[in-house]
């Protein structure tokens, strides 16, 4: 695995130490996770590429607190995590948002876990999201009159409400239609330039993850385990349509085909 000695000098905003992860099923126990290990700097984008049941997801709510690792830890600025917590939010494939709320509301939602809020500074903080996410004209639309695309920068401004120090998001664009994704890959990419937030962010698509990510960890089907690593310097904005973009995900692609079963390497 490639490793970043330069980064690993300073404490990691996310450390994954040694995690394993089984499951147990009709068919038996399924090993979803082996030793992995990952750190992941203050602010840093990286992204988890893999075929289906490599243990992308998994990993992820392992972080977030949704689940316990079997063996390893899983450190959150140095201190164990526990469980779900105010200082991580998760952002789903689906948007998930309440049907009888608003876009504001929606969003206010989030802000419940900041109990020390009034009232109007909720609303102010919730406004400033939405803007940021460029719904300001939408606050009062209800989530059956918003496209998929909008339903899912709702979802965006909700998770970054509370001002979380990490954000994970698992696949978030794959059910949108390519138009949509690529607005919104711009629009991630100057929402995370303006707060750099610490994002783990789990795909499937190798080209997505160059065009978001600063760095880009392959991991191996299951058991999935961290194989390789792919920093990337590819400068800001990035369009995923591009020839550099494309050419390091054809590169990124290979390695993970190399690793793959029948792969060569």
């Amino acid at each position: 695995m490639t490793t970043f000695p330069e980064e690993l000098a300073h404490p990691s905003k996310i450390a994954v130490r040694g995690v394993s992860k089984s499951y147990r099923t009709a068919a038996g126990v399924v090993a979803a996770l082996d030793d992995v290990s990952i750190d992941i700097a203050e602010g840093e984008f990286v992204c988890l590429v893999g075929p289906s049941g490599c243990g992308k997801s998994t990993l992820l709510n392992l972080v977030a607190g949704l689940d316990r690792a079997d063996r390893g830890e899983i450190l959150v600025d140095g201190a164990p995590v526990p469980g779900p917590g105010r200082d991580r939010m998760v952002m789903f494939q689906e948007a998930a948002l309440f049907p009888w709320l608003d876009v504001m509301g929606n969003t206010l939602f989030g802000l419940k876990l900041k109990p020390n809020l009034t009232p109007e500074a909720r609303r102010d903080v919730a406004l400033y999201y939405l803007r940021l996410v460029g719904l300001e004209g939408f606050l009062r639309a209800n989530v059956h009159e918003l496209s998929g695309g909008m339903k899912q920068r709702v979802a965006l401004a909700r998770a970054l409400a509370p001002n979380p120090r990490v954000l994970m998001m698992d696949e978030p664009f794959g059910a949108l239609d390519a138009m949509t994704r690529e607005q919104l890959y711009g629009d991630l990419q100057s929402i995370w330039q303006a707060k750099r937030k610490t994002i783990l962010f789990v795909t499937h698509n190798v080209r997505e993850a160059v065009c978001l990510g600063d760095r880009v960890a392959i991991m191996t089907p299951r058991p999935g385990r961290i194989r390789e690593e792919f920093r990337v310097t590819l400068p800001r904005p990035r369009d995923i349509n591009a020839l550099d973009v494309a050419g390091l995900g054809r590169e990124i692609t290979d390695a993970l085909r190399r690793l793959l079963p029948g792969g060569r390497g």
